[in-house]
């Protein structure tokens, strides 16, 4: 079969292109039409002139063993090598009488008559070949078939020890040049490429239908046997459509060279037959080769033993080397789905490497392998199915060697590596008969870097599989590059891994051109043996970082609340939260800092396994965080820096702390806490925050009332900004048990520079004496307001200070004089609470 990636079968009888059809363009000549060129028997005084010096004996030796094998008698062979194309005649006549001939072809009786194989079964052009086989029976009398018997052996010697020598010579020459290196760049075909393209459209509106006729006009102008090969494949490529009409059974397959020709349809032995007509016009020295051939409709572990030849091309020879090519697959491909011929033009199959043309070429006679080291059809059959694309890519395949794969331990690995960047992709269906059903990629763990990738397949169920690659320089450019079988025994995991729409685990292997340092991470599963996970990335810039995280179990909402990020200048951090056992899938997303504009992009995907220590749901980050977590590059833009706790996450035991940065610039500053209660919108506790400013030293002290994760939002205001701008979120995590009273309640004029000493609680027992000292810059009085009023001293160290009575409350107010106008104009700073002592609380109870 014929077959191009996801294309089609190349059906042919092998003895079908030597068939004799007879063409007559009587309709053209009523109707006023240009007569059609035709194919006659006239001498062309070009096969009379020898080939390259390389290549004389090599001819005709592989010619004799060609006829031989074709069937063709020898009387025959030289009609055949006598051909030539004659305008305003519709039939093959001898070159010497001018008389219409047959070619008579000869026929074994103890040979089956050859069948081609369908896709949908097993169908035999036998009624065709049975009227050929009368029609030469009347041709051959019983003294030419006695004369044909008593002379095959002999020639068969001859041809062989002729054909042994010519292998020798071959094997033996020059060596033969790589396809890079006879063909550094295609485009210096351009020229050539243009005029046969050029050409081809002017013979066919000329209706010129003759092969002498249409190689000399593309070759015009070819300096070299190559160039002229060049302008003949780009002719055929483009101007002969691969015959899909015929394979289907619509229409009369097309064989031979002239009915190719003048329908502009083949299947793959109309082309090679075309191929090989032409190249003798042009004097270059061409065989057509028949043997295997695997693409997309090629089932692995097929074997070709035993079997038909079921495709065909050529081989020609340029400075006396063999070289391989095949325009059937250089024209473009069938789309079975649509039943249609698709163009497009592959520029691979155009004197391919030998050791390139091997993965889908497999020749009936070993010789034609054209390879130092031949290999068997076993090794063919064997072999990985790829695609031009493989080689375009500089692909190369370490491991594994065969199409099959058994998994061990219930894993199996597909391995590359590669010069360049490439970027992979693949498909997975499980085979159950003939039926496939296609498969998520949650079975594959794929790992790629800039120059090498790994694919490990962990199959969840016991069964055979069908793998295919994809591959790339760019996401959009991906294209199928090879196929496996896998096949599974006994399955490692019985959990699928979560759905990968990205493809590739760890960092991308584009991730630096991001911005991304190369890591650790992600090369393998990430195992997890508690409920938390910390991802550190470095930067090469600045980089604004969204997060994702999926489980199975796990909503878009409740994901939310599992994910805390931090960017900072040269660092991304992502904390992540476990609430249930099992596969994560951590997808990170970057754009640049200061380009807004940008599209954030993938640059890594990390498989988490949390197997212990799985987070309770009620302790899972605080909802409503920014991507703004910790100290970063919003808080270093704002001009804070030297924070006390550099990381998002603040762990205390006793159920306070304090955090401290450099705030040189002055701004203004404002702080918010929160917890979330249930199911209850959070509450704010302003008052358990209290900001102290000693010069550029910032305190946020905090007291939290009970156990449990709160959030601190952070927000700063300059003097070109009207309203505060958030800058970061803090995650504090409270294991203590102490209740912590709240500090007092600070209203706006207690600005920077303004410290509270004593008391630093907020709840003040009634009927008590209490000790203030404060220090509020540029007040010029300063008092405590209750019951009564006292006015606080001030001392040698700039401190107010004195004591005041609480009285019965309710509350305690600290105020202050900060205008210089008026020692009376008094402005609040804080408000105290003032509370009963507990013991009088249980006495007025108890009565």
């Amino acid at each position: 079969m014929c077959l191009k990636m996801k294309c089609f079968n190349c059906f042919y009888t092998k003895r079908s292109d030597h068939h004799s059809h007879k063409m007559t363009n009587s309709s053209s000549k009523a109707s006023g039409e240009p007569p059609v060129q035709t194919l006659t028997s006239q001498p062309n005084p070009k096969h009379e002139q020898p080939s390259k010096q390389d290549c004389k004996e090599t001819a005709k030796t592989t010619q004799s063993k060609q006829e031989q094998a074709e069937g063709i008698p020898k009387e025959d062979a030289v009609v055949l090598k006598e051909w030539n194309f004659k305008t305003s005649e519709s039939s093959i006549t001898d070159g010497k009488t001018g008389k219409m001939t047959a070619r008579p072809q000869s026929v074994n009786a103890k040979e089956p008559i050859k069948s081609s194989v369908s896709e949908k079964g097993d169908m035999t052009d036998s009624d065709e070949q049975r009227s050929l086989a009368k029609r030469r029976e009347s041709k051959e009398n019983g003294t030419y078939r006695l004369k044909r018997k008593n002379t095959m052996t002999q020639e068969k010697d001859s041809r062989k020890s002729s054909t042994t020598s010519s292998k020798k010579r071959t094997l033996n020459g020059p060596r033969r040049k790589l396809k890079k290196d006879l063909i550094p760049n295609p485009e210096v075909f351009h020229k050539i490429d243009t005029h046969a393209i050029n050409a081809g459209r002017e013979l066919r509106i000329r209706k010129i239908f003759s092969v002498q006729a249409i190689t000399q006009t593309i070759t015009e102008g070819a300096s070299s046997d190559l160039d002229k090969l060049r302008a003949i494949w780009i002719w055929l490529c483009h101007y002969i459509e691969y015959d899909v009409q015929g394979l289907l059974g619509f229409s009369e397959k097309v064989f031979s060279p002239e009915q190719v020709i003048l329908t502009g349809r083949a299947v793959c032995s109309g082309y090679s037959s075309v191929c090989l007509q032409m190249c003798r016009e042009a004097g270059i020295e061409c065989r057509k080769l028949s043997g295997y051939s695997k693409g997309g409709t090629y089932q692995h572990g097929k074997s070709f033993r035993n079997t038909e030849t079921t495709h065909s091309w050529n081989a020609v020879c340029l400075d006396g080397q063999w070289y391989l090519l095949d325009a059937c697959w250089g024209a473009g491909y069938v789309d079975r789905d649509k039943k249609a011929f698709i163009k497009r033009y592959e520029e691979f199959y155009f004197l391919t490497d030998p050791e390139n043309f091997i993965t889908n070429h497999y020749p009936e006679e070993e010789e034609w392998l054209l390879l130092e080291s031949p290999i068997n059809i076993e090794e063919f059959e064997k072999g990985v199915h790829k695609s031009p694309d493989f080689y375009r890519l500089n692909l190369t395949l370490i491991h594994p060697k065969h199409f099959l794969i058994v998994t061990e331990n219930g894993e199996a690995t597909v391995s590359m590596s590669f010069p360049q960047l490439v970027h992979f992709t693949y498909g997975i269906s499980q085979l159950s008969g003939e039926k496939q059903q296609e498969l998520s990629n949650s079975m594959g763990f794929l790992t790629s870097t800039q120059n090498s990738m790994k694919l490990r397949l962990m199959p969840p169920k016991p069964g055979t599989y069908e793998l295919q690659l994809f591959a790339g320089k760019t996401p959009k450019t991906i294209s199928f590059i090879c196929s496996f079988q896998l096949k599974c025994p006994s399955p490692k995991i019985l959990e699928e891994l979560p759905e990968n729409p990205h493809v590739c685990w760890g960092l991308q292997p584009d991730a630096k051109s991001l911005g991304l340092e190369p890591c650790n991470y992600g090369n393998d599963i990430i195992s997890l043996g508690s409920g938390s996970f910390r991802l550190v990335l470095k930067t090469t810039r600045p980089l604004m970082v969204l997060c994702e995280l999926s489980h199975k179990n796990l909503d878009k909402t409740l994901a939310r609340k599992c994910l805390a990020i931090q960017p900072e200048p040269d660092q991304l951090t992502c904390n992540v939260l476990c609430p249930y056992y099992g596969y994560y899938r951590l997808s990170v997303f970057v754009r640049d800092w200061a380009n807004e504009a940008d599209s954030f992009e993938n640059a890594g995907n990390f498989l988490l396994h949390c197997t212990a220590g799985a987070v309770s749901l009620n302790e899972l980050f605080p909802s409503g965080l920014s991507s703004s977590c910790g100290p970063g590059i919003q808080t270093l833009e704002a001009g804070l820096f030297e924070f006390s706790h550099t990381e998002a996450l603040v762990y205390t035991q006793q159920g306070k702390c304090d955090i401290t940065f450099q705030n040189p610039q002055d701004i203004d500053l404002l702080c918010n806490l929160n917890k979330e209660q249930g199911d209850q919108p959070a509450s704010l506790l302003s008052n358990h925050i209290l900001f102290t400013h000693n010069g550029s030293k910032v305190t946020i002290s905090i007291s939290l009332p009970e156990s449990g994760v709160y959030k601190l939002s952070l927000f700063g205001k300059t003097s070109f900004k009207q309203e505060f701008t958030f800058l970061c979120h803090y995650i504090l995590k409270n294991t203590s048990v102490n209740k912590w009273p709240p500090f007092p309640r600070m209203y706006r004029d207690w600005k920077k520079g303004s410290v509270l000493y004593e008391p630093l609680v907020g709840r003040l027992e009634a009927s008590s004496w209490v000790k203030f000292r404060v220090q509020v810059p540029g007040a010029r009085r300063v008092s405590v307001e209750g019951d009564q009023s006292v006015d606080l001293q001030l001392s040698e160290s700039g401190v107010w200070e004195g004591k005041a009575f609480t009285g019965k409350g309710p509350e305690l107010h600290l105020a202050a004089s900060l205008s210089e106008a008026s020692k009376n104009t008094m402005s609040f700073l804080m408000t105290f609470s003032v509370v009963e002592p507990e013991h009088e609380k249980g006495s007025k109870a108890h009565m």
